[in-house]
């Protein structure tokens, strides 16, 4: 068997995955520029947006998989805190929170291997 033998079922899943995704985010943004932004709608998608992201970061602390299945609770939960308190005293850029949380849990799993 050689690489070009199955080329048309990745071509296949990358051109049925583009297209299932890229017609809502179009109506998404017809939709969204015809919103005000104080509408009800638009606050409610920003709540299930939050939700969503919520959601992920508790299933990666609590069900991690994979690298961070190795390190302990009180380490991811503490890599969260730390990032969550410089969010909010250096500005709120969530850029600052995110390095410091995954510097601290790097730190945190660097340390654990000694």
């Amino acid at each position: 068997m050689t690489w070009h033998d199955g080329w048309w079922a990745y071509a296949f899943i990358a051109i049925a995955g583009w297209l299932a995704t890229d017609i809502w985010r179009w109506l998404g943004v017809i939709a969204g520029n015809r919103l005000r932004d104080d509408s009800e709608a638009l606050n409610w998608v920003r709540a299930v947006a939050t939700a969503l992201v919520a959601a992920v970061i508790a299933k990666l602390i609590l069900y991690p998989t994979g690298v961070l299945e190795q390190s302990p609770l009180w380490l991811r939960l503490g890599s969260v805190a730390l990032g969550t308190v410089s969010f909010f005293l250096l500005g709120r850029r969530p850029a600052i929170g995110i390095a410091t949380a995954i510097a601290t849990l790097a730190m945190g799993l660097w340390l654990l291997d000694f």
